[in-house]
């Protein structure tokens, strides 16, 4: 099976109303500036989409509305390359993970995003067990995710690699920071399975190792852009790549001041995509962290 979410794909956040709800107009509009700005794949209800703190019915609810968004997108211009959806299903309980990446294949998603367990630390041989599991539960490629500064367990190349030969693992989403560990993976994989940057910063470096893609936050407010560093950089034009790269790292870097998805949310509030509402535990970000994100608003012309 071939990954089909290789360039740029956005980890959507979640917009939500005044009163909490989900906004789903203003979800709406944000799929569609990603999809005319030349985004190659969407991803919501990652964890970008603050899924710790969605119901089910509400994690159902964005990944139909994307669903459709692109299915209406390839309809309006169906000579257009299509634009797929890679759904987020993660979790630290097996089954209820399966379960849920059930439901999103029912739904019509093109692939399943699952992250590494979290708080459990479970082994290799219990990480490799629970993404066997997921894989084996659904029909669609399956990218893993490996946020080891999130989940407090690293997916190690040696693990990575055997789960490469599951023939529907088709990717992992690598965000452990860790470029010898980014380039064993490479140096190894089969030719069918793609390394995806999980970090914008790192987006450059990993590319020019031999990823494929990335999944970025940084995308959200700004994914013209971020598409164009990922696309120079796969047609080896690094010289225009590096250019984007440095002038696009001081928002790359400001958007993980503080945790992820609230100066994205704060940036695009202050762009008018969004209402500045995130769910406990997580709060809106410090006055120093606006300021900083208003001047890089300022600089970049978003």
């Amino acid at each position: 099976m071939t990954n089909p979410f290789r360039g740029c794909g956005t980890a959507l956040i979640t917009p939500f109303t005044a009163d909490g709800a989900l906004d789903e107009a203003a979800f709406r509009r944000l799929i569609a500036l990603q999809f005319e700005q030349g985004i190659d794949f969407l991803v919501p209800c990652g964890t970008t989409g603050e899924t710790p703190t969605l119901e089910r019915a509400e994690h159902l609810r964005l990944i139909e509305l994307a669903v459709e968004a692109a299915r209406q997108a390839r309809g309006a211009a169906p000579n257009h390359a299509r634009k797929p959806v890679l759904g987020g299903a993660g979790g630290n309980n097996t089954q209820h993970v399966i379960a849920l990446a059930r439901e999103l294949e029912s739904r019509g998603v093109d692939g399943i995003l699952t992250v590494a367990p979290y708080y459990n630390k479970p082994t290799q041989e219990g990480l490799y067990q629970h993404f066997a599991a997921i894989a084996a539960a659904v029909k669609l490629p399956v990218v893993l995710y490996n946020v080891p500064g999130r989940t407090a367990s690293n997916l190690e190349p040696a693990t990575v690699l055997r789960l490469a030969q599951i023939p529907n693992i088709v990717a992992v989403k690598e965000a452990s920071g860790n470029l010898a560990q980014i380039g064993a993976i490479l140096a190894a994989a089969p030719r069918d399975f793609d390394v995806l940057s999980g970090d914008d910063a790192l987006t450059l470096a990993i590319l020019a190792l031999g990823g494929q893609g990335l999944i970025s936050v940084a995308s959200n407010p700004a994914p013209a852009a971020i598409a164009a560093l990922v696309a120079a950089a796969r047609a080896g034009d690094f010289a225009r790549a590096r250019e984007l790269h440095f002038r696009y790292l001081p928002l790359m870097d400001a958007l993980f001041v503080e945790s992820s998805p609230a100066p994205a949310k704060c940036l695009m509030a202050q762009m008018g995509l969004c209402n500045e509402v995130l769910r406990l535990p997580l709060v809106p970000v410090r006055p120093a962290t606006r300021d900083r994100l208003a001047a890089v608003r300022r600089d970049l012309s978003l």
